[in-house]
């Protein structure tokens, strides 16, 4: 079997599905399991620090894990860096097969830190059957120490390994999402995947095409860089009404009004002649100003902000601050605008947040809104899985077989 640990919603095991494979997820968060369950994928709810590692012993091939990356993420307050000593001689400890997690989990600031080092563990239990044949491990970049602490250990075992920073934007996701990756293998050699995208496009040479430009949040959601997309009103609250973790009241958000064929791009405002100065200005009936829509990464002031033409900045989700929202803008041929009329910020959907993760259209998010956000923003990309995973499995992987737009 394929063991993914800390699976979340199913990044890595979407990619697995796509690419002829299935995994066995372990995972906690009831939603992420919902939604698991809903795309057809293998799953045991449980704790992955509590559940017991003989079930695999002698049965798995590869083993694959995310730990929780809040107590890292420059979305959170990070304290993992605080509680990083003690992760360190964690995953020292259970590499030589002691077990020192209630001792060390006492002294974190916060308790998810020690998760990290929850994969060596199941890794020493499998290397004393030589398994498995590869790993894949991924995280946010600050992590990035604790996974060349892993390759010392991986490589005194015998594998051979790769550890590094991956920008998810360079293999055709539509989002600057870099990770810190660890890919080991007993059987191949470990190499980071090719990139398949530049930020800027590639002229030809003579070694062939080049890498073309980042895929774009309009290309990805199957919209024009001006597009103006149509808002709905839609009610807080989740499933039979219950509270959602976002601030209450009514909330303005894209709707997928395009999907079901309601929507169509505005046509290309008429661009108004020259006039003699202090003629009229001249009217255009059935013309509003054009604007320009960008992505806002989250509430707080240094937000990053992105037009449509670009790849989306990394997505955080899962606090009221880290709120996604799309903006409008005047665009250059917008002429006398009244600024007074710049349509409202409109909140980003899952199923657009999906698609900018390289999830499918259709991709069943299980619980409210804030559930689903925050399974969105801690999945790993399935294209970046793929791309990953594809030479573990011995098979080519095809881009074109993760559709993103519907």
């Amino acid at each position: 079997m394929i063991l993914d640990l800390f699976a979340g919603p199913g990044g890595w095991s979407r990619a697995l599905q796509v690419l002829g494979v299935r995994d066995v997820g372990l995972e906690w968060d009831l939603w992420a399991c919902k939604t698991r369950s809903a795309a057809g994928q293998l799953t045991i709810r449980t704790d992955v620090a509590s559940y017991p590692t003989w079930p695999f012993v002698g049965r798995t091939r590869g083993v694959i894990a995310s730990p929780p990356c809040q107590a890292w993420s420059t979305a959170g307050k990070r304290l993992g860096l605080v509680d990083q000593p003690l992760v360190h001689a964690a995953v020292e400890d259970l590499a030589a097969g002691r077990d020192p997690r209630e001792r060390l989990l006492a002294a974190c600031r916060d308790e998810r830190s020690l998760l990290a080092a929850e994969p060596m563990r199941y890794l020493y239990a499998l290397n004393a059957v030589g398994e498995p044949d590869w790993v894949a491990l991924e995280e946010v970049p600050d992590v990035l120490p604790l996974w060349r602490q892993y390759a010392a250990v991986l490589r005194g075992w015998g594998f051979s390994v790769w550890c590094g920073l991956l920008n998810a934007a360079d293999f055709g996701v539509p989002q600057t999402r870099k990770r810190a990756i660890l890919l080991a293998s007993r059987v191949r050699t470990a190499l980071p995947p090719t990139p398949t995208h530049a930020r800027l496009a590639e002229p030809v040479s003579l070694f062939g095409p080049g890498r073309p430009r980042w895929v774009s949040m309009a290309e990805a959601l199957g919209w024009g860089a001006t597009d103006r997309p149509v808002p709905t009103v839609c009610a807080g609250g989740g499933p039979g009404g219950g509270p959602e973790p976002f601030p209450s009241g009514s909330r303005k958000t894209l709707s997928d009004a395009r999907a079901r064929g309601t929507w169509t791009p505005r046509p290309d405002p008429v661009v108004p002649q020259p006039r003699r100065e202090g003629a009229p200005a001249p009217s255009f009936p059935g013309e509003a100003p054009r604007w320009s829509w960008s992505l806002r990464s989250n509430s707080q002031a240094n937000a990053t902000v992105r037009p449509l033409s670009e790849p989306a900045a990394t997505l955080f989700f899962g606090h009221r601050a880290n709120e996604c929202t799309w903006i409008a803008e005047p665009t250059p041929s917008t002429v006398d605008a009244d600024t007074a009329a710049v349509p409202e910020p409109i909140r980003i959907t899952a199923r657009e947040a999906g698609l900018l993760q390289s999830f499918p259209a259709d991709y069943p998010w299980a619980g409210n809104k804030g559930q689903q956000f925050s399974q969105i923003g801690n999945a790993v990309p399935p294209l970046l899985a793929g791309h990953l995973l594809a030479p573990h499995l011995g098979v080519t992987l095809d881009p074109d077989d993760f559709t993103l737009a519907a």
